[in-house]
């Protein structure tokens, strides 16, 4: 089958992306999904997401990880396929659009796409990390120094480790570099490697940054290595609301594959 496709990134956190309001794409295909991911015989992505109709909604979002299976919220692809959308004239300015994780609001302002995620009412603090949900599961830890660190093999140690064991979790590493900047390095389950940038990832670290007092801003910088995200929220005692992810995302180029 012929597919025609998008590519889009998010600072370095990049989607093959189909229309699929014609249903045409086989979701139960794992083989082929991961194919499509594979930097090697496919196109290469972090991940695949199609843009299906929704019957109240602007659109559905269905998001798959790099080895072929459904999975959580993706914050940039959640940033990705607004701007995918806007590209293909469903929405002007602003968006409210189903994904896994329930209903989402999103507004374009020029060049970035700001997603609003889920309230967040339970953190998890420990003597080492952090644990907390922001639409996929996070491990947050801070570290002196990035640079010293095995990215994939720390990061994997953490993901299959207890307590998270076959169910996993994704794994932040964070440096602080004032009260409103981090650096954040993220090992993603799925991809099973680092990726340039995780937008739940960057707004879990937002999050776990204030609750164990690192920053009393409500406004965040993170660098990754593909750039930069915001995250701005509302804090009430301990439960956090009104959570935006802010940053670019960019067409990179359309294509079709058949396979």
């Amino acid at each position: 089958m012929t597919n025609t496709f998008y590519k889009y990134q998010g600072t370095g956190n990049d989607f093959v992306i189909i229309d699929n309001r014609q249903l045409i794409f086989d979701k139960k295909d794992t083989k082929r999904i991961k194919l499509l991911c594979d930097r090697r015989f496919g196109i290469g992505a972090d991940g695949l997401i199609l843009l299906e109709n929704h019957d109240t909604l602007d659109f559905n979002m269905v998001y798959f990880n790099a080895d072929g299976n459904q999975s959580s919220m993706c914050g940039n692809g959640g940033r990705c396929i607004v701007a995918f959308a806007s590209f293909l004239d469903i929405i002007k300015h602003k968006s409210r659009f189903m994904a896994v994780d329930g209903e989402h609001n999103a507004i374009i302002e020029g060049d970035l796409i700001k997603l609003q995620m889920q309230d967040v009412s339970e953190i998890n603090i420990y003597d080492t990390h952090v644990f907390l949900n922001t639409g996929s599961p996070h491990h947050v830890q801070l570290e002196s120094d990035l640079k010293l660190l095995d990215i994939k093999g720390d990061g994997a140690k953490i993901r299959y480790g207890e307590p998270y064991n076959e169910a996993g979790t994704n794994v932040n590493f964070v440096t602080k570099n004032s009260d409103n900047n981090f650096t954040v390095r993220t090992y993603e389950r799925g991809v099973e490697d680092e990726t340039l940038s995780c937008g739940t990832g960057v707004t879990a670290v937002a999050l776990a940054m204030n609750a164990v007092g690192e920053t009393e801003k409500n406004l965040i910088t993170l660098e990754v290595e593909g750039g930069k995200l915001q995250v701005s929220f509302d804090k009430n005692d301990s439960k956090y609301h009104n959570i935006w992810l802010i940053g670019p995302a960019t067409q990179v180029f359309k294509g079709e594959i058949t396979c």
